[in-house]
């Protein structure tokens, strides 16, 4: 089963510029994690899944509790903390936009995307 959440909105304060840092900027960011096909048609309540209200908040303390100075840096421990929190999760892919960004230029946004699996943590 993926599960994906899409398009969460968190302030925070990453960025390699001291005013990225210091006033802060929004980020969207989606989610997207695997689980054992296998274990799908067992699924009947909540403890036999991954519950994304804990995902949502995961990400959530990550994005507004820390300073990193690379997007790269934040969905590297987003990534971990998935994987490390929820063991059901044998895949998770993250993407990470910064809207404001602080290009003399004309863009929508900039945004990474990272994949992780338990193999590979």
């Amino acid at each position: 089963m993926d599960i994906t959440l899409d398009n969460m909105i968190f302030y925070g304060y990453h960025g390699l510029h001291e005013a990225e840092r210091t006033l802060g900027q929004r980020f969207a960011i989606d989610i997207t994690i695997e689980t054992d096909k296998s274990l799908d048609s067992k699924v009947k309540q909540l403890e036999d899944t991954v519950d994304y209200t804990a995902i949502y908040n995961e990400v959530k303390k990550e994005v507004q509790h820390y300073k990193y100075h690379l997007l790269e840096n934040l969905a590297n421990k987003v990534l971990d903390r998935i994987l490390n929190k929820f063991p059901l999760v044998m895949k998770a892919q993250i993407k990470i936009r910064k809207i404001a960004v602080p290009i003399n230029g004309t863009l929508d946004h900039v945004e990474i995307k990272m994949d992780r699996s338990r193999e590979e943590n």
